[in-house]
């Protein structure tokens, strides 16, 4: 069963900013999403019925889980300091 992972041009763009050794990581981890959309060590997000969170160092994966269309929506891809600000 495997999901479809979506990301969109915004999130792409905070991907491509990152520094090169965690930039591998980060696709890593949103690669393997697609397998496996809750890994070991993901956190679920308060205030959201399907919002989830990665860790990747100090930066932070937000994504969406759609389990009816098997969908994975990154949401956002930043460092931990700026990654819940509204």
């Amino acid at each position: 069963m495997s999901y479809t992972v979506v990301i969109s041009k915004s999130v792409q763009k905070q991907i491509d900013d990152l520094p090169n050794d965690v930039k591998e990581r980060v696709v890593e981890k949103i690669q393997n999403l697609a397998s496996e959309p809750r890994p070991a060590g993901v956190v679920k997000l308060k205030g959201s019925d399907n919002e989830y969170r990665i860790r990747v160092g100090d930066y932070r994966v937000r994504y969406e889980v759609d389990d009816d269309s098997q969908l994975v929506q990154i949401l956002q891809c930043k460092h931990r300091k700026e990654v819940y600000r509204k």
